[in-house]
This record gives structure tokens, sequence and C-alpha cells, in this order.
């Protein structure tokens, strides 16, 4: 029997302008399918102008610099429009997206197809709902007690899964895709008798209970900020438009 670990797979990231979802910017993107373990996926990659400054930070972390970008880089209406069209192929196909800390990703391609697209990714979705599969999610249910970091890097380092060009889009996709494979086969027997539109749903209570856990450290500690228990997707703000 082949499970869904081991079958067809998406995988989206983004690079950024920086960590807000409501006013920062996509500066590349990428797509990635794979049909099975250890086939040659296919990449869809995208550069874009975002049409706005790109802090020396965010440089720092993905080496995107402005000027290379205003030269190489395509307008974002365009490429939001490509992006949304191919993940509503993955839906309509039944093919499950990998998403690494999906909340911000698809979040933030949200605010950008409502900016250039006055659209949402939700309309995009209409005829077939994602089953999204956010390795950070599934990593931190299923080993909740491990203690350490669970960015991309250390999940990779724990997995034993190679990220050769960290936040490079396509490197960072395919790289939490092959996270979701060894997740998959790691936790086999709590894993493999659920589909992707179940633990699609599973993740919403596990990423809310996380967030809620989150919420109560940072009262604890003083910290005023607070956590969105929402996911994969956070809920348009008036100001988001």
């Amino acid at each position: 029997m082949s499970y869904w670990y081991e079958g067809p797979l998406a995988a989206f990231d983004t690079e950024t302008t920086g960590i807000d979802v409501e006013s920062d910017r996509i500066v590349s993107a990428a797509l990635v399918v794979q049909d099975a373990p250890g086939v040659r996926p296919r990449v869809s990659r995208w550069l874009v102008n975002p049409g706005v400054p790109v802090p020396a930070e965010a440089t720092a972390v993905h080496g995107l610099t402005e000027e290379h970008l205003q030269r190489n880089g395509r307008w974002p209406s365009p490429v939001m429009f490509e992006i949304a069209e191919l993940l509503a192929e993955q839906a309509a196909a039944g093919r499950p997206l990998v998403v690494m800390n999906a909340p911000f990703d698809l979040t933030l391609l949200d605010r950008e197809l409502r900016r250039h697209r006055a659209s949402s990714l939700d309309h995009w979705l209409e005829p077939a709902p994602l089953r999204v599969l956010d390795p950070r999610v599934l990593d931190k249910h299923l080993d909740r007690y491990r203690k350490g970091r669970r960015t991309l890097t250390d999940l990779c380092a724990h997995y034993e899964v190679s990220l050769s060009d960290a936040h490079d889009a396509a490197a960072d996709a395919l790289a939490a895709l092959e996270v979701v494979r060894a997740v998959g086969r790691r936790f086999a027997a709590r894993l493999e008798r659920l589909s992707p539109a179940d633990l699609h749903a599973l993740q919403t209570a596990w990423h809310a209970a996380q967030a809620r856990g989150l919420q109560a450290w940072f009262a604890r500690s003083g910290n005023p900020e607070t956590v969105d228990i929402s996911w994969p997707l956070r809920p348009e703000l008036p100001a988001a438009a």
C-alpha cells in the first residue's frame, strides 16, 4: 500500500521584504512538484520587483538586492496571477501542498493578490480547497517534547534532509517537502491512516493549541506580543487591501 507521504506532493515558498504579512512584499517565490520520493522535481520560479524599498536586513537573509530586483524582477500583478493559478491547479489535482509556516507565506500571497489583482487566495480555491501540510506544525505536534528550535534549517538537520541553499525559495520549498516525507516515514504508525484532508483539518486544531501555548508563555514572561491561532491563512484585516 502506498501512503500519502510516498505519493505526489507540491511545495511553495517565498522570500520577502520582511515579516509583516500585511505590509511586506514577495520578492521571489517557487513551486516545487514531485511525483514520488527520489523523482526529479518540477520547479517553477518567480523573481519579483516589489515596487517598494528592499530593506538591507531582508537582503542579508535572501541575498536579493533592490537593484537586482529592479533590473531582473517582474511586476507583481502577473506573477501573483501565475502563482495563484498554479496553486489552484495543485488543489484541483488533489496534490497536497507543503508550506513551512503556512500562515506566513499563504497570508502574504493572499495580501499580494488583494493588492495587485483585487482578488484573494480563497477566490482562486473556490473550485477545490488546498490540502496544506506544514512541517512546523506536524513536527511540533508529533514530537512536542523535543527541545530546540524548529526552523526549516533545524528540521532539516533533525530529519537528515539536505538544504544546500537556505533562503532560496526553490531550495527551501524542496527541503520542506522532503522534511514532510521524513516526518511521514518516522511517524507512519500515527499518520499513515490519515488522508491529507484529515491532516489539514487536524493541523488547524494543532496549530491553534500550539499558538495558545506560546501565548501563555508570552504572558508568563511579561511579553505583550499576541499570537494568531489561524491556520493556514490569517483572516483579512481592513488595512490589508
